[in-house]
């Protein structure tokens, strides 16, 4: 059988229309492609959206819990400081600003006069080794914001929900008391003889 020109025009024709369809499926392929990638970082936009929002309301939530657990430590802090320490003055939610710095306390309590000392209580939920650094800036750096209690003896106590053996001995080592809680209340969880430091 030989092969005609019109056979090869015919050929050519049909290889042609092949090549546009070809063609025209790409462009398709291509636009599906597009599109979804459109879907795609829209629905990445709305999810980037979503987990912003999220971490706002963790955050807010972490805010709440943290208020919660100090105003938990409050009252049972109070009758420590003022039966075991003789503290006069028991303020919650201290802060401070100073030339462009600042300083949030917990708790500050103070007496003057016979009994010439100050307590910074730090109140955590749970309680890490970073909350020990944290309560040991403060005390370092307490006398720059209060020079009125310039010559007091001044104590550091971490006060917390929850803290392991480990965290706890650590704390003890740092000379700073440890109050932990039990059905509700803070108690001193401290050894017989134990000798807090003096900031």
């Amino acid at each position: 059988m030989t092969t005609t020109a019109d056979d090869v025009w015919r050929l050519l024709g049909e290889l042609i229309e092949s090549q546009k369809e070809t063609e025209r499926l790409l462009k398709e392929q291509s636009q599906e492609t597009d599109r979804r990638f459109q879907e795609t970082a829209q629905q990445q936009r709305k999810t980037d959206r979503q987990i912003k929002e999220l971490g706002k309301q963790i955050g807010g939530l972490a805010g709440k819990f943290g208020s919660f657990t100090e105003g938990l430590a409050l009252p049972s802090m109070e009758k420590i400081l003022r039966k075991k320490f003789a503290m006069e003055v028991i303020s919650p939610s201290v802060r401070v600003s100073k030339q462009g710095e600042h300083i949030e306390i917990d708790v500050l309590a103070y007496a003057n006069g016979s009994v010439n000392q100050a307590y910074v209580v730090e109140v955590k939920s749970h309680a890490k080794e970073e909350s020990i650094e944290q309560l040991k800036t403060i005390l370092e750096r307490f006398r720059y914001f209060f020079p009125e209690h310039q010559n007091k003896q001044l104590y550091g106590i971490l006060a917390a929900v929850d803290l392991s053996a480990y965290v706890r001995q650590k704390i003890l080592q740092e000379g700073l008391y440890v109050a932990r809680i039990h059905e509700d209340i803070f108690n001193l969880d401290i050894p017989d003889g134990f000798q807090p430091k003096v900031w």
